[in-house]
């Protein structure tokens, strides 16, 4: 079945429309160095001429209104963006800006000191609990307590080898990071 010609005019008004559309964008996004001002006003051409016309077939006048109204948000959409462009700020088309997202500020969360981990269990808690916490604030995966218990041992028998009898652990956060670390404490004396 051939196509009437107000479909063939309906079909070839959206065609341009969808040519205006991107011929926009381009604009907008830098490709293009003016706006489009002849294909705006040869769609808008095409538009008076079938709104003068009498469409006595129900889908058509709705496709057309349809149309219409599509026309209408982006025409509104277009001298918005054009405006604010001649105005100097961001409009409808301007990129969002990226989010800064403020690493949280350094700090040190908790200071223990060891003699004998094992037998120190409930500072160990403690100091595992802050570091747990402070890797969960800057977004790391939280280490086991066995493993964090190794560690923390570890680090105390061998300073302790080094010739010292007390460790110091500090959990922290700086940069952004978290921050662990063991130092010996000298000359200190019971």
């Amino acid at each position: 079945m051939a196509k009437s010609p107000l479909d063939q005019d309906l079909t070839r008004l959206e065609s341009e429309l969808k040519q205006l559309e991107a011929e926009y964008n381009m604009y907008f996004s830098g490709r293009l160095p003016k706006p489009p001002w002849e294909t705006r006003a040869r769609v808008a051409a095409q538009m008076k001429q079938l709104d003068r016309m009498y469409i006595q077939n129900t889908g058509d006048r709705f496709r057309f209104s349809s149309i219409q109204s599509r026309y209408a948000a982006f025409i509104d959409l277009w001298d918005k963006g054009l405006r604010a462009r001649e105005e100097g700020r961001a409009g409808p088309f301007a990129a969002p800006r990226p989010k800064e997202r403020k690493p949280p500020p350094d700090k040190v969360m908790h200071v223990a000191s060891f003699k004998d981990p094992v037998r120190e269990l409930d500072k160990l808690t403690e100091l595992y609990d802050s570091l747990s916490e402070a890797r969960r604030e800057v977004g790391e995966e939280v280490v086991p307590f066995h493993k964090f218990a190794e560690l923390v041992k570890g680090q105390v028998q061998k300073l302790r080898e080094s010739g010292n009898d007390e460790v110091a652990f500090r959990v922290g956060v700086k940069n952004g990071k978290v921050s662990f670390t063991a130092r010996a404490l000298k000359g200190v004396s019971e």
